[in-house]
């Protein structure tokens, strides 16, 4: 089964081909350059290098958010264009979950954070590759009050594992932040999920089911929701 993976739901970005859960090529760029400039030149380069054609692909998986607005919405965007092309089945991976990929075999939870603004983060914990805590956009404080109550080591990772640990260090006991070769989420993770789950029975879905997930509406929208509250008060 060749996967092809695409990640670029928060500063980073990536493209990523695995066949039969090895992995056989990675791009990944974290220069500050827009997604929609990065994203595809990467995707193109995977698919060269490795003489692949999207054709030839059997299923394209996706980080389908949370995270930036619009990296999630490009990276969505792109996989569904390049699945609607020859019918590819899609798979939609959370951006928490493929940050935490790559601490599965640590005797620590892993706390995936993404800077959601507003004292806010988008976070998931994990341990040992299973799931303690659903996706969700919380406070930074409501975040401090789950950990406490865990007993054990606790890793940040995500772009915003700096912020948490600067914040939450002193209130937590054996707290780190993840090294920067892993605090980024990869697409290489992204596509090891889906493959690992596909096997276990998860369904694809086509390029039209393929949805972002937000957690939360768009700071645009909160803002003209709060016009019109304030509007009819």
């Amino acid at each position: 089964m060749k996967i092809l993976s695409l990640e670029c739901s928060s500063l980073s970005a990536g493209a990523a081909l695995i066949e039969d859960g090895k992995l056989i090529a990675e791009s990944f760029l974290n220069t500050g350059l827009t997604h929609s400039q990065t994203l595809m030149p990467m995707v193109e380069s995977v698919l060269k290098n490795t003489n692949t054609a999207v054709r030839d692909v059997d299923v394209i998986s996706v980080s389908a958010g949370p995270g930036s607005f619009t990296g999630v919405r490009i990276g969505v965007a792109a996989a569904k264009g390049l699945a609607d092309s020859f019918a590819t089945p899609c798979f939609a991976v959370s951006s928490l979950e493929a940050i935490a990929y790559p601490f599965r075999d640590e005797n620590a939870v892993v706390c995936a954070v993404m800077d959601a603004r507003c004292n806010q983060v988008y976070t998931a914990s994990f341990l040992k590759g299973e799931r303690l805590f659903p996706d969700e956009a919380i406070l930074i404080d409501e975040l401090l009050e789950k950990l406490k109550g865990l007993d054990k080591p606790v890793v940040f990772a995500g772009d915003g594992a700096k912020m948490c640990f600067e914040r939450l260090s002193g209130e937590l006991s054996k707290v780190i932040s993840a090294d920067e070769q892993r605090r980024f989420p990869k697409a290489s993770s992204v596509a090891l999920i889906a493959y690992d789950k596909i096997l276990s029975g998860e369904k694809t879905v086509g390029a039209n089911e393929l949805l972002p997930v937000y957690l939360r509406l768009p700071q645009a929208q909160r803002e003209l929701n709060n016009k019109l509250k304030n509007k009819g008060e």
